[in-house]
């Protein structure tokens, strides 16, 4: 049996509902706060047990979350009782060997663009799936496994992928990288795992300032990618393009999605697509039936608002997703309810969030969200942040009235943390007070 101490995490989820499917018993425990991830887990009737030494018995293999450490009570009963023990990693990389692995990093795209692939090799060909959003799909017959690699402390330097994408090169986790150079370096030997090739993008700045010894391709806008959108139209309905491989057309594309960064997530899969000789207008048929992972730009209709989650957290996501929000409803006021994630990152992009932010109609700004730090150990105060924007003001999600007020608004919470139960709030005091029956 798999026992995975921290079996709520996003990606310790997906490899708890992976394992299941491939035929194993697996539980695990964590927490007993909700949270999103749950959802596979209790569709697949994975136990999730509070944390408990007493839930560490003999027959176990145990694999232990990132965020779990060897003090945890758990993990010295399973090092008391001699238990193998993998790390998330570890276990990963095991998985990696079974099947034709794409892995797909960087600092920002990696979820959509790992969902992307899935949906389109796994309607081709069949295909397992690792998503950080918490989804974790597989079958032994499957050839393709599609794996979102993250960056964070190296994790991703532990694979072995046939093809590497990636999709962008960016300084963001300044509680472990040094700098840019830190973290091109790594990705430098992320690439160098590769078996087969690289496929990056080419637009971006720093891709080409890798030395890559495996072949490496490059997709993207600019003339001198291999791989080109052309004649590109960006609408309310989405996005078209024409795509050339080296100077030779390729294919047509009508795709609902918006923004530059969504129109380059496509790029990236549509590239894998023609390396692995699939057809073009297949390819177009199944990414225009796209759906998002969870916590991607998911949208719900509540009166005559729109409400947007999204997981962005670095200021490069939310200006993307701010500009995805203005591209599909021009018409509509843009009121942001921004959760800041880590006190590093806050501090460390301060004067990025402040001018990004200024571009909404209004801006609502929540506590810093400690993740991973410690209160007080970084120098920051969020209401310097909101001080700085002259539309802006602290919320929490106990504040709930304070959105009621908006109509024909788009209403973008935007957050790693899981604002489920805010924007539930929201929606249920917003029926109750619009959708009263009038009094004659």
């Amino acid at each position: 049996m798999y026992y995975l101490i921290g079996i709520k995490g996003t990606g310790m989820s997906a490899l708890a509902c992976f394992l299941h499917d491939l035929g194993y018993e697996v539980k695990g425990s964590d927490v007993e706060t909700h949270f999103f991830t749950e959802k596979g887990l209790n569709e697949r009737n994975i136990e999730i047990l509070p944390y408990d030494e007493k839930n560490i018995t003999k027959d176990m293999v145990i694999i232990k979350g990132n965020v779990i450490k060897d003090d945890h009570p758990e993990m010295i009963k399973a090092n008391e009782l001699d238990l193998k023990i993998y790390t998330y990693q570890e276990m990963i990389s095991k998985l990696t060997k079974m099947f034709m692995t794409i892995t797909v990093a960087g600092c920002h795209g990696k979820t959509t663009t790992s969902n992307m692939t899935y949906q389109v090799l796994n309607a081709i060909k069949g295909a397992n799936c690792l998503i950080g959003d918490g989804t974790g799909i597989a079958n032994k017959e499957n050839k393709y496994f599609v794996l979102e690699a993250c960056e964070y402390q190296r994790h991703f330097l532990s694979y072995t992928p046939y093809y590497a994408i990636i999709t962008n090169i960016e300084l963001d986790h300044v509680d472990y990288y040094k700098d840019i150079d830190d973290v091109i370096d790594a990705f430098t030997e992320y690439a160098n795992n590769a078996e087969k090739m690289v496929i990056a993008c080419g637009d971006d700045p720093y891709t080409h300032s890798l030395e890559v010894s495996k072949p490496i391709f490059y997709y993207g806008l600019d003339d001198d990618n291999d791989i080109i959108a052309k004649d590109v139209n960006y609408t309310e309905n989405g996005v078209t393009f024409d795509v050339f491989v080296e100077d030779n057309y390729y294919g047509h594309f009508d795709l609902p999605l918006y923004g530059k960064h969504m129109l380059l997530n496509a790029l990236a899969v549509i590239s894998l697509a023609y390396y692995e000789r699939f057809d073009a207008k297949e390819v177009s048929k199944i990414l225009k039936e796209y759906h998002a992972a969870r916590r991607r730009f998911n949208e719900t209709q509540v009166g005559t608002n729109i409400l947007i989650d999204d997981y962005a957290h670095h200021p490069t996501e939310l200006k993307c997703t701010i500009k995805s929000a203005r591209q599909k409803y021009p018409d509509k006021n843009l009121i942001v309810i921004w959760g800041p994630h880590t006190y590093s990152r806050t501090k460390a992009f301060k004067d990025e969030y402040i001018e990004i932010l200024k571009t909404a109609s209004k801006a609502y700004i929540m506590d810093i969200y400690a993740a991973r730090e410690k209160k007080g150990d970084i120098d920051i105060d969020i209401n310097d942040i909101i001080k700085a924007i002259p539309n802006a003001e602290h919320i929490t999600e106990q504040e709930t009235d304070k959105l009621l007020k908006y109509e024909n608004s788009v209403l973008l919470f935007m957050s790693p943390k899981d604002l489920t139960s805010f924007e539930q709030d929201y929606i249920n005091k917003y029926h109750e007070t619009h959708d009263k029956p009038s009094e004659n």
